[in-house]
């Protein structure tokens, strides 16, 4: 697909979360994981694939349809996925409905503007580490990240490895203030 960019929405850290995340993986002595460097550290929310142009310029029109608030994430549980391979940080606590109903909101979004995305139920998780082969005893502090934007993100393959950038980014406006 000529002019296409991989794409994906997130939650994006601010920079005390970033550190956080990244003070866990440290934490782990486990040589043979692939770590995630910590300016790629991000939720995703709707993974889109390569997508065109058009299809973004699109898609980006119809967020303003979007219609989400923000809501907090705590990630209190290290897991290790068997089939990607990956650490991960994970939630014991049920997934806040705000966020499902924003993964639902720009999972419709792209399949109105024709993109076909994961069907699965929606499961916050931090992607750590990949390569990975067990899961590490490690007591965690819990990670609470207040999710107050979303954001278009690419992944952008370089020389050193793959590199996240942020496209553009919605607020979520608080619609219940106090």
């Amino acid at each position: 697909m000529n002019n296409a960019s991989r794409l994906f929405f997130a939650l994006w850290p601010d920079d005390e979360t970033r550190q956080a995340l990244t003070r866990i993986g440290q934490s782990i002595a486990d040589k043979e994981c692939k770590w995630v460097q910590a300016h790629n550290l991000h939720v995703t929310l709707v993974f889109l694939g390569h997508v065109g142009a058009d299809t973004e310029s699109l898609l980006k029109q119809s967020l303003a349809d979007i219609n989400a608030q923000p809501f907090t994430l705590t990630f209190d549980s290290l897991s290790y996925w068997t089939k990607p391979k990956i650490l991960c940080l994970t939630s014991l606590q049920p997934t806040p409905q705000a966020a499902v109903m924003l993964a639902d909101a720009l999972t419709a979004t792209a399949a109105n503007c024709g993109l076909h995305t994961d069907t699965r139920p929606y499961t916050p998780h931090i992607t750590l580490a990949r390569h990975a082969r067990h899961l590490p005893e490690l007591k965690i502090e819990p990670i609470v990240w207040r999710a107050e934007a979303f954001c278009l993100v690419e992944s952008c393959t370089e020389p050193g490895g793959v590199r996240y950038k942020v496209r553009q980014q919605w607020p979520l406006p608080d619609t219940n203030p106090g």
